[in-house]
This record gives structure tokens, sequence and C-alpha cells, in this order.
């Protein structure tokens, strides 16, 4: 049925869960994965003409891509442990200074997944709307079919 699916992962207790059950499928399938984590860039704020913002200095942007490749690095180490514990096949990438769904539905046409999972934080309402939701974005636009985790 599948044979390549991907997985996304934030580093959140909810995406934890999500990375369990698309392995627990991969495994029931003979399915080999990839594991993905992507991270923004840093948003910086230069306020209004004239006004104050703020801009990170060379050495906070370093400090910060420095943080946030150890945070991933993390985040996929764990992803990674846990399939070799099932004995699936994983490989495990992580794209800086990108958008999350993007990034997502162009590593499942690239890789030739047949099947995205990933899970949802469940926000409603104000909150969805401020805050976006990148699996949203994925299943409505991805060819592939995607399972989503709650």
């Amino acid at each position: 049925m599948y044979t390549h699916i991907l997985l996304s992962t934030d580093g959140s207790e909810v995406a934890r869960k999500g990375i369990e059950q698309g392995l627990s499928l991969a495994q029931g399938l003979g399915a080999k994965v990839t594991i993905i984590t992507v991270t923004e860039h840093l948003h910086t704020y230069a306020g209004p003409a004239g006004g104050a913002g703020w801009i990170p200095a060379p050495d906070e942007m370093a400090e910060y891509e420095v943080g946030r490749k150890k945070a991933a690095e993390s985040i996929l180490a764990e992803a990674k442990a846990m399939a070799d514990l099932l004995g699936v096949e994983a490989e495990t990438l992580h794209v800086p200074d990108a958008l999350p769904a993007e990034t997502i539905l162009a590593t499942a046409r690239e890789r030739g997944c047949d099947l995205i999972a990933m899970s949802s934080h469940g926000r409603r309402g104000l909150d969805r709307l401020l805050l976006g939701s990148q699996t949203s974005e994925v299943l409505a636009h991805s060819p592939v079919p995607v399972l989503v985790i709650r």
C-alpha cells in the first residue's frame, strides 16, 4: 500500500505522538520513512518608518542558528531512535529557513513519498487564525494522502 512515508515533527509532544503513530504504521506496512523538521527564519521587526524595532546583531543571529540546529538535531535523533527500536528504515532531514507546509509538500514530491503523516494541535477559532495551521496547508495542497494524528 504505502512504501515511503514522510513524517513531520516540530519536537512538540503532539508531534511526538504523530511520529509514534507514523512509525507504527510504517512498521506494519514494511515502509521506509523520511522524518523531517523544518525551522523558519528568525522574524525581525524593523518598526514603522522612524520608529523603534529589533534587528538582531550578527552574533545574535549566529547564536540563534547554532541553537536552532542543535534543537533540530535533538528532535531528529529522538525520532530516529524510535524508528530504530521498531526496525523501521528511517532517514532524517532538517530544512532551515523555510516555510513548513511548503517544505513538507516539496520534500514529499522530491523523495517520492506516497503518504504524509503529521500531527495537528487542533487549534480552533482565533488561535488557528493567529497561529495558522501547517497541517491545514498540507491537507489543502498535498497530491498524496495525508494522515492527521491528534
